[in-house]
């Protein structure tokens, strides 16, 4: 397939579909589960090798402690093995790896693991990879808010001088830039409180399959999509 030249910078993914990937096979849906999680290590490797700097997938959000017990379970078994595994992974192909979200709500030794990879990863110059992890949008600007607040409150900032940025600095994402490329599998049409606040311009991509199934090809089909558009911010095509 032909290279494409406009590489969106940064790419955020709602890996969705796992479980309806599972029935559809006869399995339970924590195999979907399983392989979604495979899933998102092979699209790592191709984005970076397409030149892709960030890379955000939703993970874990702030609804899904809603599901079944058993499934949520599963969700951090499976979770807990791909934390053990990254540091290695990461070193290796010099990615940078964070996780946003409230990561208060995780176990201790979840949360351990993640300060762990961060730690370890923090130096490395590569792709940065985020991964949502008991993430949701307005959760995430209510936190954020909340912080403002309290700088108002300890007399740190004035009112006045509270800005899109002082909003922005104290989110989650704030060592990124917003996303270029927002994509969702299965065909769902829907933002489902994800970077509510970072995707004000950002151009979106329904795929048709499900995450399981989505790899380089149809990574590729998306950054396609993404480079053939005309991209306006305020009414002006961006060069």
């Amino acid at each position: 397939m032909e290279e494409t030249k406009n590489i969106p910078a940064h790419v955020a993914i709602i890996l969705d579909g796992n479980g309806r990937w599972a029935k559809e096979k006869g399995m339970p849906r924590n195999y979907g589960h399983m392989q979604g999680a495979k899933a998102v290590e092979d699209i790592l490797e191709v984005a970076r090798d397409m030149g892709i700097k960030y890379l955000t997938v939703y993970a874990f959000s702030t609804e899904n402690w809603n599901r079944p017990e058993t499934e949520v379970s599963a969700l951090m078994k499976i979770l807990r093995n791909y934390l053990k595994t990254s540091i290695k992974k990461s070193m290796k192909n010099n990615v940078r790896c964070r996780v946003i979200g409230d990561k208060t709500a995780l176990s201790p030794d979840i949360q351990e693991a993640i300060a762990e990879l961060e730690k370890a990863t923090a130096g490395n110059t590569g792709l940065t990879f985020s991964i949502a992890i008991n993430y949701g949008g307005r959760d995430e600007i209510t936190r954020a808010v909340r912080k403002v607040a309290d700088k108002v409150k300890s007399g740190e900032l004035d009112p006045s001088d509270i800005s899109e940025e002082t909003i922005n600095s104290n989110l989650d994402t704030n060592y990124l830039p917003d996303p270029d490329l927002l994509i969702r599998t299965c065909n769902e049409q829907r933002i489902s409180n994800f970077l509510l606040w970072q995707c004000a311009y950002t151009e979106f991509y329904f795929a048709q399959v499900a995450w399981p199934d989505f790899d380089k090809e149809q990574l590729q089909m998306a950054v396609d999509a993404y480079a053939s558009r005309n991209r306006k911010f305020g009414g002006l095509k961006t060069e």
